[in-house]
């Protein structure tokens, strides 16, 4: 039978039942993909290096999988429309899924403050987009008065099903490897995924399908890193929009994530952000918006730093990259440089060509 999606392969794993209207785009069944070019590069010996590329469910981020479940569990209580407040890729999600669902999206973003190719997607599916004045978390705060006020429902990570289909990622870590990595690596923005790996984790650990449990290392931007500093920021700023947020709502959860798996919450800064994500794509081929890199920021620093011990039988490492690279082109645009114009003469192109050893 060919894939149906994360509830239909995961279905005993989730709180779905026969009566459950499935709304799928054929979230998950995501790459795995080792990286042994850039573990040299950045120093990493003794494991192997794997990314899980979150950028190639249908609408470009990991946000499909809690989406399909949200959307799916909302239709089965009568909703007839959902809202959201987000950074981007939330927006694109739930407009593509309650479009699936033949439903309405109601979507708040931070004005000026969404890559464009995430405010094109959720424009395209017919969401009704509202820019607020404000950031993320007043967007947030308005969807949780509004939903109070009007039959909608939230599809933001506050949402639980959104964890539900969120933690299937981990079991397909685990399916592909065998077993679970030593360290996982991630962004933390809203802090909502961190947890959902690592309740995946510890089910398939329960459960005897994986014999060991990672420790999870998430990474916040310097500028929009609230759980590093123990104080909420009013103006997170980071070139990586999609965690450009001040006070998360899975902050308390992620901290429990943190000091349960023995792992650690750090920051890392823009430039550490644009190194990991230029190295990705330049020694990978791995296309991920700024945000994704964060993670890959983080194994760099703590290998550098001498932080990380490697120990365990066939240990590996996994970097978990959230999302495609073409939602925020204008950014690799502005990191690579501008094609060199030449005459239509194949000599001149011939002049120019410049071959790495």
């Amino acid at each position: 039978m060919s894939y149906q999606g994360i509830i239909d392969r995961y279905r005993k794993h989730l709180p779905v039942s026969d009566k459950t209207p499935v709304v799928s785009l054929l979230e998950g069944n995501t790459p795995l993909v080792e990286a042994p070019l850039l573990a040299k590069t950045i120093g990493l010996k003794g494991a192997r290096l794997y990314l899980k590329l979150e950028g190639q469910n249908p609408t470009g981020s990991f946000k499909d999988r809690g989406m399909t479940m949200a959307v799916s569990k909302a239709v089965e209580a009568g909703s007839h429309a959902v809202i959201t407040a987000s950074t981007g890729n939330t927006s694109a999600s739930a407009a593509a899924y309650a479009a699936r669902a033949g439903m309405q999206a109601v979507v708040l973003i931070p004005d000026g403050a969404i890559a464009l190719g995430k405010l094109s997607q959720a424009l395209i599916h017919g969401a009704q987009v509202f820019a607020v004045k404000g950031n993320f978390d007043q967007a947030l705060t308005m969807v949780r008065e509004a939903a109070k006020r009007c039959p909608v429902t939230i599809v933001n990570s506050i949402n639980p099903y959104r964890i539900e289909g969120q933690k299937t990622a981990a079991f397909e870590v685990v399916d592909v490897l065998g077993d679970a990595p030593i360290y996982q690596f991630m962004p933390v923005g809203n802090a909502c995924n961190i947890c959902a790996y690592w309740k995946g984790y510890k089910e398939y650990h329960a459960s005897g399908i994986a014999k060991r449990l990672p420790r999870m290392m998430g990474f916040q931007a310097e500028g929009a890193a609230p759980i590093v500093l123990g104080v909420p920021v009013a103006n997170p700023e980071t070139i990586a929009t999609a965690i450009r947020i001040g006070n998360p709502a899975s902050w308390k959860e992620s901290l429990k994530t943190r000091d349960e798996s023995g792992g650690a919450i750090d920051s890392v800064t823009d430039q550490e952000i644009l190194e990991a994500y230029k190295m990705l794509a330049v020694l990978e081929g791995v296309f991920c918006e700024p945000a994704s890199a964060a993670g890959v920021a983080g194994l760099k620093k703590w290998l550098t730093a001498g932080r990380l011990s490697i120990e365990g039988k066939n240990p590996v490492i996994v970097c978990v990259l959230t999302g495609h690279g073409l939602k925020d082109p204008d950014r690799a645009l502005s990191q690579s440089g501008k094609p060199i114009p030449v005459e239509a003469d194949v000599e001149a192109v011939l002049k120019k060509i410049v071959l790495k050893n």
